[in-house]
């Protein structure tokens, strides 16, 4: 998780292309080509509504961009900077997002359907998001730059849908999951102390050694049928009606 920001770095530069060069290139492309942006500066930049399903964004920097309704479906965006960004209503179906950095960036209502989330998205707005199988969990083969995973600390993911998504080991302490659905998914061993489960569905989620400190646990949607909810850590320390 990044805890300290260089504004004077390189991610802060200004943009190296204007959306007209972006759609000039993108149409000019052949079949079977893809659009190289990887490590380009694009922050501030407006490329809302776009198709960018043919472009490279790894390492791209996209701090302040504008990405309302773009479809990036399968893009990658592994190790890109996109702090502060609008992604709301975009589509990221099983796209990658590696190390990607998406503090305080807003989602609201984005599709991650199917996609593979190792980011730091803490204090995000994700209100709506769709994370439906969605793979979250912590990256344990490689851990030589830390354990790379889920970050939604203080997020806001009210009405969001996790079902049948992988959220092992993920990192939610007090994010707000009112109203979420999260049937089916999958939270060993995840830090949610301090979240607010007010409403949401965990019909069939695996709270196995999840730690619940200080959680709000209220008015939950099929208690009953959740996995291992007597196994979560701190379970007598949440907030339970």
């Amino acid at each position: 998780m990044m805890r300290h920001v260089d504004l004077s770095s390189p991610a802060f530069t200004q943009a190296e292309l204007s959306r007209a060069d972006i759609e000039q290139k993108l149409a000019g492309l052949k079949q079977g080509e893809t659009l190289d942006l990887a490590a380009k500066a694009l922050n501030g930049l407006d490329l809302s509504g776009l198709d960018l399903r043919r472009v490279n964004l790894q390492s791209a920097r996209l701090n302040k961009a504008n990405l309302k309704g773009a479809n990036l479906d399968g893009v990658v965006l592994d190790q890109a900077w996109a702090l502060d960004s609008d992604f709301t209503g975009a589509s990221l179906k099983r796209a990658s997002l590696f190390m990607t950095q998406l503090i305080g960036a807003h989602l609201d209502g984005a599709n991650f359907e199917g996609a593979r989330v190792a980011a730091d998205m803490s204090r995000a707005s994700l209100k709506n998001a769709n994370f439906r199988n969605a793979n979250l969990s912590a990256d344990e083969t490689n851990q030589s730059m830390g354990l790379m995973r889920g970050v939604f600390a203080s997020a806001d993911l009210s009405g969001a849908s996790f079902e049948g998504a992988n959220l092992a080991r993920v990192q939610m302490e007090f994010a707000d999951l009112s109203g979420a659905n999260l049937a089916g998914s999958n939270l060993r061993g995840s830090e949610l102390a301090g979240a607010n489960f007010t409403g949401a569905n965990i019909a069939g989620a695996n709270f196995e050694k999840a730690d619940l400190n200080s959680a709000k646990l209220l008015k939950l949607g099929n208690a009953d049928k959740a996995l291992n909810f007597d196994n979560a850590m701190n379970l007598e320390k949440a907030f339970r009606d």
